[in-house]
């Protein structure tokens, strides 16, 4: 793991610093996630810059396509497919906690009033986070609705 780890290393480095953006450190984790019997490796990156919001983009856009674009050019370097998941100082880590702290606000509100609430559009990630946030409760239900860039949850008490 750490000749594979000082290789992801070199690679993030040399990736980033062909588009100007030196990056101060990487921090990389590995794990893996099952789908039926099967298991597949998680690589997990945080990277450090000077300018992250170059990166990250308008709601992250710019960071899940850097992802796709980086996951590429690693399962080809290191001759394996793995999922990759990209964070920029933080970025992903502090989106989640901000998203599960406000949709349990408002699964509270749609309990106590009774009255559905909807969430402004979202990417495919986040509703599956809002999804699985409230997905224990026996008060509120989720679902998705709208097409596009314009799918969004509401949050209906059962």
């Amino acid at each position: 793991m750490e000749d594979q780890e000082k290789k992801i290393k070199e690679a993030v480095s040399e990736f980033f610093e062909k588009m100007t953006m030196p990056v101060l450190d990487v921090a990389v984790e590995f794990s893996f996630v099952e789908k039926g019997e099967e298991k597949t490796e998680v690589i997990s990156l945080d990277i450090k810059i000077d300018d992250p919001p170059v990166l990250i983009g308008q709601q992250g856009q710019t960071l899940f396509e850097i992802q796709r674009i980086l996951r590429m050019v690693l399962n080809k370097k290191l001759g394996k497919t793995f999922y990759l998941n990209l964070d920029i100082d933080g970025y992903k880590k502090k989106k989640i906690e901000y998203l599960k702290y406000l949709v349990k606000d408002y699964a509270d509100s749609v309990a106590m009033t009774g009255k559905e609430k909807e969430l402004l559009p979202m990417s495919a990630y986040e509703r599956r986070i809002v999804h699985a946030e409230l997905s224990q409760r026996t008060d509120v239900k989720t679902e998705s609705r709208g097409e596009g860039s314009e799918r969004h949850i509401v949050i209906t008490p059962k």
